[in-house]
């Protein structure tokens, strides 16, 4: 007779990741404890999470998509993308010279530079990379800021959807509008490099081709994901989107200074110091 299949409390996992917010501190996964954890049920999770965080008072301003960076899928044993929810005490705006961000309340947090895009209209699935381009009104780089609840960023993909979608903060860079200007862009989003600095000393590089191909083909892979999706909504307009990491992702500590430089592209780096 075979053994009984384990009933989970999604609530239950749901009220434990949100216990998690801005503690620093971390859980084993919930993949090593709930072996019938799987990506559907993460999902449902998500949901779970963004109403506690919504009735404590922070509103979803938009997504984050993870795992876009092909080059990192075997450091982290995740093999395809996720994405999570950004909201409005997550998100920041960096001036033009930069910022600074308290890193406190972050486990063991890293660095991403990333393209961001706001959305004009909401993208429909099927859509080509011109007709997505005017759904969007701006495009912006930044950092997100990821953290990990599990101890060593170890963890499954369905642990990294259930906990946050291992997103901590989005610091936005100077945002350029792309009303009239879609064509140019085409091209150079999908084709451009950048670089990567801490403290003024080269520490990576990358290329738009890491995020699936570029940036808009990676809130394509989103639009397809969310038309999937029976728990949580499309892409609205009005929504951020932040289209995962062109480098390594990159520990980062207080007292640094992070900033970047892009080629191919017409976007200024962006720059952040850490406390």
């Amino acid at each position: 007779m075979g053994e009984m299949q384990e009933t989970l409390d999604l609530d239950a996992i749901a009220g434990e990741v949100f216990s998690l917010l801005g503690s620093g501190r971390q859980i084993a996964p919930f993949s090593s404890r709930h072996q019938n954890f799987d990506l559907q049920g993460a999902y449902r999770v998500t949901a779970k999470v963004r109403e506690l965080r919504e009735k404590s008072g922070e509103n979803a301003r938009g997504r984050k998509i993870g795992f876009t960076n092909r080059t990192i899928w075997a450091e982290y044993g995740v093999h395809a993308p996720i994405w999570g929810y950004i909201y409005d005490r997550t998100i920041h705006d960096l001036d033009g010279i930069g910022g600074e961000f308290a890193l406190r309340g972050l486990s063991d947090p890293r660095i991403e530079p990333e393209i961001v895009f706001g959305l004009a209209t909401a993208p429909q699935p099927g859509m080509d990379l011109p007709e997505l381009l005017a759904c969007i009104d701006w495009v912006a780089q930044g950092f997100e800021i990821v953290q990990s609840v599990f101890p060593d960023w170890r963890f499954a993909a369905t642990d990294t959807v259930a906990a946050f979608g291992l997103h901590g903060a989005l610091l936005i860079g100077p945002r350029h509008r792309l009303r009239d200007t879609e064509h140019a862009w085409a091209a150079t989003l999908s084709g451009f490099e950048i670089e990567l600095f801490r403290d003024g000393v080269s520490a990576d590089r990358g290329a738009a081709a890491n995020v699936l191909g570029g940036p808009l083909l990676a809130l394509r892979h989103l639009i397809d994901v969310l038309a999937q999706d029976a728990h949580n909504p499309p892409l609205a307009a009005g929504e951020i989107i932040t289209t995962g990491t062109l480098t390594r992702a990159l520990p980062i500590n207080a007292a640094e200074n992070w900033s970047t430089q892009l080629s191919g592209v017409a976007l200024g780096g962006a720059s952040v110091r850490f406390s």
